[in-house]
């Protein structure tokens, strides 16, 4: 801001050549700090005796500590200016009364002020290089007993280790990235990285490999080193699996692409699959005569699920066909109600088989199905669960069946250790779940991972009952599970297509059905729960939607249309995408205030009141409920509102229903605004009003039939379409899908035929 004399630069401060600001000095107070992931806040004392607040990535930090820290200078709305850091570097005091100091704020664990005051006075200048080397001296002093001076020692080592490690990295990384390296391999990280840069990639989390790669190559290894081959096929994989869903790809493929992404040939590329597949580090399956490669993780999960589906169908105990008449007319007269052929099919087919996959599109009676299954089986005395991919799912299959239904994670009891150990389903093939029924709603979301985790805590002799929309769009994650088993015909299936008649006077319902036919939606009837507003251009579009969420909807429809109306775009790029709509959305619905704090994250602004979206898995989450309980985890696609943005603090809660989370802003990558979405995140949700957008301009492959069938399935009270009608017709006419290499058929295959 010119004149505003808070951006001015300090006339003693350095300045590089990307303008950025280093400033030294000593850290005169500790605000904050988060020992997980190093995050700071100090007060910093300059040569020129002035207190800077400095705010970032700062681990290990103690008050004493003499740091050279780089960055720059931002204003604080509530505190003022503050330099954010983004290189910090340590070095340890040199004087008698600066030794002090440092040793006295506790930055050695075993030391407190009166011991530190000893030792300064013993050993003076000369302190660190007899903690570094003679630490047995330590032992001279009263109160230190040679095991004490051996645990200062290593506490110190460990200190001088993770300032090298900063020193070291801070050339290739941000100091959160180091730390995330330290707290994996300890003393031997800068070691580990010189010898193979590439394990970066695959074993830290926020690493890629493009920049694993830039690190190797200024450290001198070759273009064509092993190392770099082996580990550019790891990320092709890897990258696709995540991006696209594949769990495998096609040998010869893989290798053409992993080769044009190394700029080396196809047959070195070969060479090291081979060794791979030697060391069994890839795995390698033929199905119809094409040879796929795999991640030997994802190779063995599939295979995993394979085996233990047909296990499980396989000695599951076999129900007499006379008796499942029996409990099936008496269901229905205890009911009232008389069960269409294909319901009564799935009754009995969930009755005789261990798997039985239901599907169906809205309306046909799914969870009519669920009910009568529930009412069945507890009459038998079994114990059911009742999950489903999502918590937004869960609740909702709770609230249809009266009965408690949870996350697949939260069923599979996923949580942390108490001795520090990543969070893990405790749930396993070691703890078995007691229940002998399984219904698992929303199945098509399920991705291997979670499939194959699922399965794990399922004891043999139980059922498994998989209910879901088979022509919705497959999992955010690798695989498409759901279409698998039935695409397989290895399990019992019944796909309901009747659509009953208080379902018939929704048009939701008949329309989606319609678009999973191949046919255009109604669009003339004005005074049912489907609307199409043209408009001619992808601004008036976005102008239309913002209309209708801040003033048109709330106005009718009240405060069910201000917390129960979700966009959900085709795209995320271009006026009518998701990026673009979510500023239009936050400035129309949740505009700045005096009242409400915000935080600046890249190009993006957090405002409090803003909804948000996870958007990747963070297994290690912590929250709470209202009610005191405490868990860990919070899942890609999970959507919440932000409570509070405290700046002091560099924090901000979040409220994902019920349960609450704290943020750091460094943690802030993980989260995006969910004024609007996109329909793959929107998978396994539904909103009372859905508006969906659609632009002319939406890249062809997003203009797909199943794309719009699914958007329109996440609406339970009313569809508003804006935009194109020719765009809507091409997404009806559109029946390409994007396919998906699995060989989960193939294992099903190949396994019963063992």
């Amino acid at each position: 801001m010119p004149g505003d004399d808070r951006f001015m630069q300090s006339p003693m401060e350095e300045t590089d050549d990307n303008g950025m600001i280093r400033l030294s000095g000593s850290i005169e107070h500790v605000i904050y700090a988060n020992e997980e992931n190093g995050y700071a806040i100090c007060d910093l004392g300059t040569d020129r005796d002035e207190l800077v607040t400095i705010v970032g990535t700062l681990p290990d930090v103690h008050e004493g500590d003499t740091v050279t820290v780089v960055g720059r200078w931002v204003h604080n709305a509530k505190y003022g200016r503050q330099f954010r850091v983004e290189q910090c570097e340590k070095q340890l005091p040199a004087d008698r009364a600066s030794i002090l100091r440092y040793l006295a704020s506790g930055a050695i664990k075993g030391i407190g002020p009166k011991t530190a005051k000893r030792i300064v006075e013993l050993f003076g200048e000369e302190t660190f290089d007899v903690m570094e080397n003679h630490p047995d001296w330590l032992a001279e002093i009263p109160g230190i007993t040679p095991k004490r001076a051996r645990a200062i020692a290593e506490d110190f080592q460990k200190k001088a280790d993770i300032r090298s490690a900063m020193l070291f990295f801070r050339d290739y990384f941000g100091a959160a990235a180091t730390v995330r390296i330290y707290k994996r391999w300890g003393s031997a990280a800068i070691d580990l990285a010189k010898k193979n840069p590439y394990r970066l990639c695959e074993e830290i989390d926020g690493i890629g490999f493009e920049r694993a790669d830039r690190m190797a190559m200024q450290l001198g290894i070759g273009q064509d080193s092993p190392e770099r081959l082996a580990s550019g096929v790891y990320y092709l994989l890897g990258s696709n699996a995540q991006q696209n869903g594949h769990v495998c790809l096609p040998r010869g493929k893989a290798e053409e692409s992993a080769a044009k992404l190394l700029g080396v040939t196809a047959e070195q590329i070969h060479a090291v699959v081979t060794e791979l597949l030697k060391e069994r580090r890839l795995r390698e399956a033929t199905y119809a005569d094409v040879s796929y490669i795999y991640e030997a993780g994802q190779y063995e999960s599939e295979r995993y699920i394979a085996k233990k589906l047909l296990l499980i169908d396989r000695v599951c105990p076999a129900m007499e066909t006379a008796n499942i008449g029996a409990i099936l007319r008496r269901e229905e007269a205890e009911s009232g109600m008389e069960y269409a052929s294909l319901q009564r099919q799935a009754i009995m087919g969930a009755l005789e088989n261990g798997v039985m996959l239901l599907t169906g599109g809205p309306g046909t009676g799914k969870t009519t199905v669920v009910r009568a299954l529930l009412h069945i089986f507890h009459g038998m005395d079994e114990k059911v669960a009742l999950a489903a991919p999502t918590g937004r799912a869960a609740k909702r299959l709770s609230e249809s069946t009266s009965c408690e239904a949870k996350t697949i994670h939260r069923l599979l009891e996923y949580g942390g250790e108490e001795n520090g150990e990543h969070a893990r389903f405790h749930r396993n093939e070691n703890d078995l779940l007691e229940e002998s029924v399984i219904i698992v709603d929303e199945a098509s979301m399920i991705d291997n991972a979670l499939m194959c985790a699922l399965l794990k805590a399922i004891k043999p002799g139980a059922r498994l009952i998989l209910i879901g929309d088979s022509d919705q769009l497959p999992s955010v994650g690798a695989g498409n599970v759901l279409h698998d088993l039935i695409e397989s015909r290895r399990f019992f299936t019944v796909r309901l297509t009747e659509i009953f008649r208080q379902a018939q006077k929704s048009l939701i319902v008949t329309n989606a059905h319609a678009i999973n036919r191949g046919e255009m939606p109604r669009l003339d009837i004005k005074d049912n729960d489907f609307f199409f507003l043209p408009r001619p251009d992808e601004a008036s579009i976005a102008a239309t939607v913002a209309q209708l969420c801040a003033v048109r909807l709330p106005r009718t429809y009240g405060k069910m249309a201000v917390t129960g109306t979700q966009v959900i775009a085709p795209s995320r790029k271009g006026e009518v995408g998701t990026e673009n709509l979510n500023r239009v959305l936050q400035a129309a619905l949740n505009p700045p205030s005096p009242e409400k704090q915000e935080h600046n994250f890249r190009e993006l602004i957090f405002r409090e009141g803003d909804r948000v979206m996870q958007v990747r898995n963070n297994y290690d989450m912590e929250w709470e409920r209202d009610d005191g309980s405490a868990g860990v985890g919070i899942f890609n696609g999970d959507i919440g509102v932000i409570e509070k943005i405290e700046k002091r603090d560099s924090r901000m809660t979040i409220r994902f229903d019920d349960r609450v989370v704290g943020y750091d802003f460094n943690m802030l990558e993980e989260l995006e605004p969910a004024y609007a979405v996109t329909v793959h995140k929107s998978q396994g949700s539904e909103y009372p009003i859905v508006l969906l957008p659609l632009g002319e301009h939406t890249p062809p492959m997003l203009l797909s039939r199943n794309l719009l069938y699914t958007a329109v399935t996440r609406a339970q009270s009313m569809v508003i379409l804006v935009g194109s009608e020719a765009a809507l017709s091409r997404m009806v006419a559109n029946n390409r899908q994007a396919m998906r290499y699995t060989g989960l058929v193939y294992h099903l295959e190949r396994e019963d035929n063992a």
